[in-house]
């Protein structure tokens, strides 16, 4: 048997709304809709593992071996620009 607990929670006003729809929907509660909705939130994931949907980009312009040579290579261009500017 579950044992009860009676305690006071303070609630922001939007989860309120969320409380009291839930209990209109499931015609159920104010106790036991913020139990339930508790229970859902705190549930165990799902066995379905989490997976990112990737998208191909096409094939990489410049050799990405050498991705941080490029990088210094662009900034060295910057700085150039930048002195002949005066800046």
């Amino acid at each position: 048997m579950l044992s009860t607990v009676r305690t006071t929670v303070t609630l922001d006003a939007d989860t309120e709304q969320m409380i009291r729809r839930r209990m209109r929907r499931d015609k159920t509660s104010f106790k036991q809709a913020l139990n339930d909705a508790i229970r859902e939130g705190c549930a165990t994931p799902s066995d379905k593992p989490f997976r990112t949907p990737t998208a191909s980009m096409g094939r990489p312009r410049v050799n990405l071996d050498r991705a941080l040579q490029v990088a210094a290579e662009l900034e060295d261009d910057e700085l150039t620009l930048r002195i002949q500017a005066g800046s």
